[in-house]
């Protein structure tokens, strides 16, 4: 490293002669800019700019673990809003819109997204692909639905033989359930 010094957005930080932009930078008529704020880095040995921020954004990657919400229910997809990603309390950079496909539900066969998960059921998730969408997989016993209203009356189900039960309205529905649903703390 020859060069480390604190830049902010917009401060020209190389010339593309010398160094390849890298994280943290962008390349416009033939110079190099800092895009957020951080130390810069200028590698000498793989001759890369790139800009270090203290406080990086949460951008989410295959193999995070994120918390949404079920937005939607058609028979071989589900979409939902992804409103956390486990171990951080900062809030989610980028796109929050995500799909569950029938096929990443659960670990045996199901054919009907709406057997295993209903509009409004909070879940927990695994991303499994950021391009060219957020998708989810709740495949696995850590994920599935960790808390879920009843439809009618709005009271919170409790789990009761595999699927879940509304005391109030006496009714049962199936869900593939998170192994510590009703323990998860929102």
């Amino acid at each position: 490293m020859t060069d480390t010094r604190e830049v902010f957005p917009g401060d020209e930080v190389a010339v593309e002669e010398e160094y390849l932009a890298s994280d943290g930078t962008f390349a416009k008529d033939g110079k190099i800019y800092a895009s957020q704020m951080g130390t810069l880095e200028l590698d000498d040995d793989e001759c890369i700019a790139r800009v270090i921020s203290p406080n990086p954004p949460n951008i989410l990657k295959p193999g995070d673990t994120v918390y949404a919400i079920v937005q939607d229910i058609r028979k071989t997809m589900a979409t939902a809003d992804v409103v956390a990603k486990e171990g951080t309390e900062r809030g989610i950079g980028g796109e929050t819109y995500a799909t569950i496909h029938v096929s990443k539900i659960s670990d045996g066969y199901t054919d009907e997204v709406s057997k295993e998960l209903r509009k409004g059921d909070y879940i927990r998730a695994s991303v499994i692909g950021v391009k060219p969408s957020l998708q989810l997989s709740t495949k696995g016993p850590r994920n599935g639905v960790i808390r879920s209203l009843c439809g009618t009356c709005k009271t919170e189900l409790v789990k009761k033989k595999g699927g879940l039960y509304c005391e109030k309205c006496d009714k049962t529905s199936p869900r593939k359930l998170a192994e510590d649903y009703g323990d998860v703390v929102l």
